[in-house]
């Protein structure tokens, strides 16, 4: 019981903290809703199917930002934390280890609802973006749920020793991931070896997912397997540098 409201107060926490965090509220919500108005609104105005272009660049944009909360916010906090002694400081509490982990990464996943909430009434109010409930309820689970292997990636950046070398790898990851994943523009316009890599990136499988459901297609089994395959690969390796960290 003490352990469970533990748990719940880390979590209140750290919500609370990110929400107060002026990085966070630009990279995740004022960054993406920029871009979606630059390219439904001010750029792609005369494109041929406008409403279905407006919904598929929605999704791109939800999965854009939630990708960055979970590399960028997490990963660069938990190198803060390090750096500044806080963790040190809750070893030496009755928290378990284990409290602290799942408090962060379950603290980041209710960021990510209130994120892609924010998203999706955005486009609504913007260019009336109109979805089957279906189809706003697939998307936004999926996207909830395919920003847990970003969170790995966010783990591992969080493994580095340095804030400044965090935050510069994190953010050239983010803007890798986002363009070779056609989050920005839509992979099919891209020069083909592009096209290639990109298909085999998680930001493309993520994206994907939900540009399947926008398009009536459903999800791409392929596209959670990749997804699945790149969680386990980089939890392998955030876990692995952990325990080095730890030894040393």
């Amino acid at each position: 019981m003490m352990r469970l409201t533990m748990m719940v107060n880390q979590c209140k926490a750290e919500c609370l903290r990110v929400f107060r965090n002026p990085y966070y509220i630009f990279w995740s919500l004022v960054m993406p809703l920029a871009f979606y108005v630059i390219f439904t609104r001010i750029a792609n105005t005369d494109i041929a199917d406008a409403r279905q272009w407006q919904a598929h660049y929605l999704m791109s944009m939800a999965a854009f930002s939630v990708m960055g909360s979970a590399i960028m916010t997490l990963g660069i906090r938990l190198v803060q934390e390090r750096t500044q002694g806080w963790t040190t400081f809750m070893r030496l509490t009755p928290m378990p280890g284990s409290v602290y982990f799942f408090s962060k990464m379950f603290g980041q996943t209710m960021i990510h609802l209130f994120t892609i909430l924010f998203i999706f009434i955005a486009g609504f109010l913007i260019n009336g973006v109109s979805l089957a409930l279906w189809q706003w309820l697939g998307c936004g689970l999926w996207i909830w749920l395919g920003s847990i292997p970003f969170l790995a990636i966010g783990t591992l950046v969080g493994t580095m020793k340095r804030t400044d070398t965090a935050s510069g790898v994190s953010n050239m990851l983010y803007l890798l991931l986002a363009i070779g994943g056609g989050m920005w523009i839509p992979l099919d316009n891209m020069p083909v070896l592009i096209q290639h890599i990109g298909e085999w990136l998680p930001s493309y499988s993520f994206g994907n997912g939900a540009w399947s459901i926008v398009s009536g297609s459903g999800i791409q089994w392929m596209n959670a397997g990749i997804l699945i395959l790149y969680l386990i690969v980089f939890m392998l390796l955030a876990v692995y540098f952990q325990k080095k960290q730890q030894a040393v």
